[in-house]
């Protein structure tokens, strides 16, 4: 198989106006966006549908309903109010809490409407793939965000944050540009993110179990 003819068929994703795309751009999109919407659902929205709406871009499948007035609108304010409410310890664990119910469903409907146009079988296969890689990565920042905050002071809040906002931002441009280096990094970044829950919950658990202190310990102490 040539190389290189793989990459120019999947590489950019942003090249949208020579619709249909083959279905491997739009595999790789599908997992993308259930990807991104896993860790900022609103950024995510908001960006495609200023793409679409100003920038030329023409968003494949049902995506161009993210364009309309009102998505933009909603969308954009609760961006803002998801910028500040990330950033404030406790306050964005609450806010993870709440979106578990929110990021996951979204994350499988906005990789089914990648789908859009190529049947229903298709639609509902993206859909289990991006609410499932949309609950790996929430899940792993919601347990990362409860860890920090047993330690809860602002500033490691607000790093994790930017960091976060950084990652979606360098993955996405990754996804646009070279969807095939995102997608080994996607692999990697579920691996990471395995781990990473395995211990956080060995941690949680570690706590359950410790006992509380007894009469003795603290006349002892």
């Amino acid at each position: 198989m040539d190389l290189g003819n793989t990459l120019e068929q999947v590489r950019p994703l942003l090249d949208w106006s020579g619709l249909p795309l083959d279905l491997a751009s739009l595999t790789a999109l599908a997992m993308g966006l259930g990807w991104a919407s896993g860790l900022r659902l609103y950024a995510l929205v908001f960006t495609l549908g200023m793409l679409d709406r100003f920038a030329g871009v023409q968003l494949p499948g049902g995506l161009d309903v993210l364009s309309h007035p009102l998505v933009l609108g909603v969308a954009g304010l609760l961006l803002l109010v998801e910028f500040l409410a990330d950033k404030v310890p406790y306050i964005d664990s609450l806010w993870d809490s709440i979106h578990t119910f929110i990021r996951i469903p979204a994350g499988a409907a906005l990789a089914a409407a990648v789908m859009g146009d190529q049947g229903g079988a298709m639609q509902v296969a993206m859909a289990l793939l991006g609410g499932s890689l949309a609950a790996g990565a929430h899940l792993a920042k919601s347990g990362v965000r409860a860890a920090i905050n047993t330690s809860p002071e602002p500033v490691s809040n607000v790093a994790a944050s930017f960091t976060e906002d950084a990652v979606v931002a360098g993955g996405l441009w990754t996804l646009f540009n070279y969807p095939l280096v995102f997608l080994v990094g996607l692999m990697l970044f579920m691996i990471v993110a395995g781990v990473l829950l395995f211990y956080l919950w060995r941690f949680v658990r570690g706590l359950w179990r410790k006992p509380p202190p007894s009469g003795n310990d603290i006349r002892a102490a």
